[in-house]
């Protein structure tokens, strides 16, 4: 029953923030539903919300947000086989859909835990493209930081119900589990960033790579290259992109002191220096 419950005020959660979007014709509301999908993957504050959004907005799309029902089933589904968790994705964005009133309109969709899901996407969405985002690891880290997402004794829950915490969620190593829980936060938020990264990086699924600081400095050839991968206009897109502001990138370097910088490179540093982002 409160699994039932859970999964019902998730999906209310999606028709809360879709269903009164203005504009859309009662085809893209109720027709049916469109499965070219862009999903969006990249660490937690690597820009995802923001690349989904400036994508979303062009004509004949629509930007998810987080899927709720999504994030909170994730972890059960990555434990699967794909072949077997696909058509579990399939159904429930399939609802969520349904209830934010998202018919026969593109869907951009953009949780950031779906970097350990999507080997199951080729699969449940044969037409369906992906974008990878990736930020500087010691940025993202600042970022994180600021959240009370990894500290420890936190009581509270994100919008999909997952609890806050320094516990080890189901990406952690199994043979590093207690090592995470007992970690500086500096180091939890790196391997946070390693994760989701790797996942991505190493998942075999075709997809495209932009880097956040390319988009900040030059939104342009980041809208080029997207423009190309996902058959959308490159002109809105580099008017939308434009919002990006460059004033995040680089902040490591005047927010983390020593100690915060050896544990990020002690966790991260062959993914920075394979990034190009370390020498």
């Amino acid at each position: 029953m409160q699994a039932i419950l859970e999964s019902t005020a998730n999906q209310l959660r999606v028709a809360k923030r879709l269903a009164p979007r203005r504009g859309a014709s009662l085809n893209e509301r109720f027709g049916r539903l469109d499965d070219r999908f862009v999903f969006v993957l990249g660490s937690p504050r690597s820009g995802t919300t923001f690349l989904a959004g400036a994508i979303g907005s062009l004509p004949g799309l629509v930007d998810l947000g987080e899927v709720a029902p999504v994030k909170a089933a994730i972890a059960e589904l990555a434990s699967l086989e794909p072949a077997v968790a696909a058509p579990r994705l399939q159904r429930i964005l399939a609802v969520a859909r349904r209830v934010g009133l998202v018919g026969a309109i593109r869907p951009v969709e953009q949780t950031p835990e779906m970097a350990f899901l999507v080997r199951s996407v080729p699969i449940a969405y044969p037409d369906a493209k992906v974008v990878h985002i990736v930020r500087d690891g010691r940025d993202v880290v600042c970022s994180l930081l600021e959240k009370p997402w990894l500290r420890r004794q936190q009581q509270k829950t994100d919008d999909a119900g997952v609890p806050h915490g320094s516990y080890a969620r189901f990406w952690v190593e199994h043979d590093r589990r207690e090592e995470f829980e007992h970690a500086s936060d500096a180091r939890r938020a790196a391997w946070v960033w390693r994760s989701y990264v790797t996942a991505a990086r190493s998942s075999g699924v075709p997809h495209a790579e932009i880097r956040y600081e390319q988009l900040a400095s030059d939104p342009a050839a980041v809208a080029d290259v997207l423009a190309g991968a996902l058959d959308v206009p490159a002109e809105p897109l580099t008017e939308a992109l434009r919002r990006a502001h460059d004033t995040s990138v680089g902040r490591f370097r005047t927010d983390l002191d020593e100690t915060q910088l050896a544990d990020v490179e002690a966790e991260a540093g062959h993914l920075l220096a394979e990034l190009g982002y370390v020498r």
